[in-house]
């Protein structure tokens, strides 16, 4: 059994999709959780108000990824407010398609701002709150891995990059006894990404299971990671994609 009594977490990006899943889960499990949101604010008061629901303490931080000082203060506040840090779930991201001989080069920058360097930085700022048993925990794409259809390849490469990020991050915390893990997942039934949406069929043609995952089976292997139980994992890529990558 999972249990998360005690813990406090930050969700990046936790106002809906994957996000709001992960917050609502690991409140399910005992934590208390705070999110970041960027413009969703009555969103993210929703799922505020569901984790309180639930015994728990929420609190939604406003806080664009692409800044650093933001993430920063995001990250101050959440250890303020809930006495401190044990979970760190970097999943705010952004999506880019198209051909790379098509793809604008400032949005390109936000691609990598978003999906790259803002783990870095809420990573870096949550390190000297973790305590020794600590979980960072980033939910990426197994497109990071492989790539088995074109028009994808700048997120794709935005998703790889969390790859060694993960592994080199779990030799650093390491000997602190901080996990470092990442979690790659497949087509999810999100608003970005609707199973009845365009190309929802050949998303699920790529499958094993033949459908989309919902976003609180992505969460339920996060409130793993983040337990006790999940201690001798570090620097491992859990695959939830349905066996699209088998």
């Amino acid at each position: 059994m999972i249990k998360l009594t005690g813990k406090r977490a930050l969700v990046t990006g936790g106002s809906r999709g994957i996000g709001a899943a992960i917050a609502l889960v690991l409140a399910e499990h005992g934590a208390d959780v705070a999110i970041t949101y960027l413009n969703s604010a009555e969103r993210a008061s929703a799922v505020v108000s569901s984790i309180e629901a639930l015994g728990r303490r929420g609190l939604a931080v406003q806080a664009d990824s692409a800044d650093t000082d933001a993430i920063k203060r995001a990250v101050e506040a959440t250890a303020q407010a809930l006495g401190g840090l044990d979970i760190l779930v970097n999943s705010a991201a952004i999506g880019l398609s198209g051909p790379i001989s098509d793809i604008d080069l400032t949005q390109y920058q936000t691609l990598m701002d978003i999906n790259v360097r803002a783990p870095l930085a809420f990573s870096q700022a949550a390190i000297p709150y973790l305590p020794e048993g600590g979980r960072i925990i980033s939910i990426g794409s197994g497109l990071g891995d492989r790539v088995p259809f074109p028009g994808v390849t700048a997120y794709a490469m935005s998703k790889s990059a969390l790859l060694s990020f993960t592994r080199g991050l779990s030799r650093e915390l390491g000997p602190k006894g901080i996990t470092v893990n990442l979690i790659a997942t497949g087509s999810t039934d999100t608003e970005s990404n609707p199973a009845d949406g365009a190309g929802a069929d050949f998303q699920r043609g790529l499958t094993s299971l033949g459908r989309f995952a919902d976003p609180r089976e992505i969460a339920n292997v996060v409130a793993f990671l983040a337990s006790p139980s999940a201690s001798m994992m570090t620097g491992s890529v859990v695959a939830v994609d349905g066996g699209a990558n088998a």
